[in-house]
C-alpha cells in the first residue's frame, strides 16, 4: 500500500497545490466504513503527504455527517504520524480578523451525538486529552503561517459547535464570556480520534468572518464569507507547503504513546474481532500484554 507520513485534512481544493508531485489516489476501507473521499498522495517538500477532503469532493457532507473515525483510521493505516487540519472558522475576538490564521491550543466540545472514540464494543481506553493539540506541530504550523503572509495568531480556544447552522447571538456572547477565540464545526471529534490513534494533530484555523456578536455582522454577506474562504484556501496551500519542511520529530512528544496505560480492559476480555479490527491502533499494546 502507498504510504505517507503527513496527513492534511481540509477543503476539497486544498490538495490542488502545484508543488505536490507524483500524485495518486487511493481508496482505503476501514472498520468504520469508507472515509470522506479518496485520498490524494504525493510528495510535497520532500515528504510523502496524504490529502483528504473532509467534506468530500464537491462539499457533499455536512459537519455531523463527516466519517471522522474512518478518516483518521485510514490515515493511520497509511502510516501518517502527523495531521495538519485546515478549517474555516468565525472569530469571537476583535483582534482575530477575517483572513487571519489561528493555531489554537485549546478546544471546547459543543457537538452532539458524534462518534468520538474508536473504543467500545468490548475494549475501553481512557486517554489523556488535557492538551488537545500537539505543541510541537502547532508551533511549526504557526511559524509556517507567519511566514506565508497572513496575520497569524498562536494559541486560543476553539469552540467546536454542532452546526450546520451558525450561532445565535446569545450563544456567541456566552462563548466570548468563556474566553473562547474562534468557532468552527469540524475540529471534533477529529482531534480526539487523532490522539487515540497516537497521531500528532494541529489545526490551522482560517478566519472567514466575525461571528454574529460583532456590531458589523449585518455587513457580512454570504458572498463575502465565500470570497474570504477562497482567499484562505490559497493562503492555506502556502502554509501547508511551508510546514512540510519543519515537521517536528516525535522524540519527547506525548502523542506517540497516548495509549500507554490507557487501555483498561483485561486483555483476555477483549473480543478477538475487536482486537483484530483495532490492531493498527492497539496491536503493539495487546501483543505485549497477551
Amino acid at each position: 500500500m502507498t504510504r505517507a507520513t503527513v496527513g492534511v485534512i481540509g477543503g476539497s481544493g486544498l490538495y490542488d497545490i502545484e508543488s505536490l508531485v507524483g500524485r495518486e489516489e487511493v481508496s482505503v476501507e476501514t472498520p468504520f466504513g469508507p472515509p470522506s473521499d479518496a485520498i490524494t498522495i504525493g510528495t510535497l517538500g520532500g515528504r510523502r503527504a496524504a490529502f483528504l477532503p473532509r467534506h468530500g469532493r464537491g462539499h457533499r457532507l455536512s459537519p455531523a455527517e463527516i466519517p471522522a473515525r474512518a478518516n483518521i483510521f485510514a490515515l493511520k493505516t497509511l502510516g501518517v504520524t502527523h495531521i495538519v487540519s485546515v478549517s474555516a472558522v468565525g472569530s469571537l475576538r476583535e483582534e482575530m480578523r477575517p483572513l487571519d490564521m489561528v493555531v489554537p491550543d485549546q478546544i471546547i466540545d459543543r457537538t452532539r451525538g458524534r462518534a468520538g472514540s474508536f473504543f467500545g464494543g468490548g475494549i475501553v481506553a481512557h486517554v489523556a486529552f488535557a492538551d488537545p493539540f500537539c505543541p510541537g506541530l502547532s508551533a511549526a504550523l504557526h511559524r509556517a503561517a507567519a511566514g506565508a503572509g497572513p496575520r497569524a495568531h498562536m494559541g486560543g480556544t476553539l469552540i467546536a459547535m454542532e452546526g450546520p447552522l451558525f450561532s445565535t447571538r446569545a450563544e456567541a456572547e456566552l462563548y466570548r464570556s468563556w474566553g473562547a477565540s474562534i468557532i468552527g464545526m469540524t475540529a471534533l471529534p477529529e482531534a480526539k480520534l487523532a490522539r487515540e490513534a497516537e497521531i500528532c494533530y494541529a489545526t490551522l484555523a482560517c478566519v472567514t468572518d466575525f461571528d454574529c456578536w460583532h456590531p458589523d455582522h449585518d455587513s457580512v454577506s454570504v458572498e463575502l464569507v465565500v470570497s474570504n474562504l477562497l482567499a484562505n484556501v490559497a493562503a492555506a496551500q502556502e502554509v501547508v507547503a511551508r510546514v512540510m519542511a519543519s515537521i517536528p520529530d516525535r522524540d519527547g512528544c506525548a502523542c506517540p504513546n497516548a495509549l500507554e496505560s490507557a487501555i483498561i480492559t483485561a486483555p483476555d476480555a477483549i473480543p478477538e474481532r475487536v482486537a483484530s479490527e483495532l490492531a493498527p491502533l492497539v496491536g503493539r499494546y495487546l501483543s505485549a500484554l497477551r
